[in-house]
């Protein structure tokens, strides 16, 4: 049985967020989790199937992937494993630590409070031209994000001081109590679930272990891109709060237009003006491609819109092999601002010619007669 669309699965648009993604994966992943729903096989393939859709719509690279060839770019894989459902090392850790913590009485969730936060992703959104996205390119950009703190490594504490374990929770962060028969879990009041306490604050960072900076850092761009490609580089977000280890930057791609191509799938579409001696009687012209100029014969009684291919001159695939072709359009231009001698030979060669030298328009009339009399 062919898979679903990993966005009906999760039942967002294409267009969602990082966020809307997390959130709806979240609401329903929560209603069919094997540990709600024991001995439930429907219960358990749904969540195995909306886990595959997350692992692939929350990763830029595999998201771009997959909005680009379908599940055969991902080699109908989609990236997912799930061993028994422990999913320790992986995004849905984050996703579930919260969650099942508060339901199940707490869970893993404490300890990775006392560890400390991770950083936020972050997005960069680059505008490359058409040739660049064609064939690819190397470029540098910077990116503004926190960083750790040099004066306390990160700490939060005064140099030469460390933070000190909560007390009241004793550095998990969070604190138990009983609601008739469940028992849960709340972030510390103490320490505002950071696991720790701040006697002396780092008077550079105020105790947040992290500063306000700027990231220079060297770019790839595979070519084939398109505008809204994105590329994950992981560890790149923010710098994660109390040691905490950092998000990831997502680099959103948009191609600029281009004043003579036009791009469809992997083919590049251009189209050529010629004149009606031109269209009529055949020429060899030269026309721009992605490689530079090349030269084409243009048939004798070529008509406006034939379509010329030039084969291999279109764009990269993508994390592949070959290339597209170039579509030549033709385009006859009709001549305007007629000197008296040009009109009068056009109209010598209008006796001249006759219908039958015009046998689209002939038969187009001939239609017309036939159907209105």
């Amino acid at each position: 049985m062919s898979k679903r669309d990993y966005y009906e699965v999760l039942g967002v648009n294409r267009n969602a967020s990082e966020t809307e993604i997390k959130k709806a994966y979240r609401r329903l992943a929560l209603k069919c989790h094997p540990d709600k729903n024991p001995g439930d096989k429907e219960a358990e393939e749904r969540f195995k199937e909306l886990s595959e859709a997350y692992a692939v719509l929350s990763d830029g690279q595999k998201r771009a992937t997959f909005d680009q060839f379908g599940h055969a770019g991902l080699g109908g894989q989609g990236g997912f494993s799930s061993e028994g459902f422990g999913f320790g090392g992986s995004p849905f850790e984050d996703i579930f630590g919260d969650i099942f913590g508060d339901i199940f009485g707490g869970g893993g969730g404490g300890g990775r409070r006392g560890r400390g936060r991770r950083g936020d992703d972050l997005r960069y959104n680059l505008s490359i031209s058409f040739e660049e996205a064609a064939f690819g390119l190397e470029t540098k950009i910077q990116i503004p994000r926190h960083h750790a703190c040099e004066p306390c490594g990160g700490s939060g504490a005064k140099e030469g001081t460390s933070p000190k374990t909560c007390p009241t929770c004793q550095g998990a962060g969070q604190v138990r109590y009983q609601q008739g028969f469940f028992s849960l879990t709340r972030p510390c009041p103490e320490c505002s679930g950071e696991g720790k306490i701040i006697d002396n604050p780092c008077p550079e960072c105020r105790g947040a272990g992290r500063v306000r900076g700027k990231r220079s850092m060297s770019l790839k761009i595979p070519a084939g891109v398109e505008t809204g490609s994105r590329l994950k580089l992981s560890g790149e977000g923010e710098v994660g709060a109390q040691g905490g280890p950092p998000g990831d930057l997502y680099v959103v791609i948009t191609v600029k237009e281009h004043p003579i191509f036009q791009r469809e799938g992997q083919d590049v579409i251009c189209e050529i003006p010629v004149s009606f001696s031109q269209a009529a009687l055949g020429a060899d012209l030269e026309v721009p491609t992605l490689d530079g100029k090349v030269k084409i014969k243009v048939p004798a009684g070529t008509q406006s819109g034939k379509v010329l291919n030039l084969s291999g001159k279109g764009i990269p695939v993508l994390q592949g092999y070959g290339r597209g072709d170039q579509l030549v359009v033709i385009r006859v231009e009709t001549p305007t601002h007629l000197t008296s001698r040009q009109k009068d030979l056009l109209e010598e060669f209008a006796r001249e010619s006759g219908e039958d030298v015009h046998p689209m328009g002939k038969s187009f009339f001939d239609k017309v007669k036939e159907l209105f009399g």
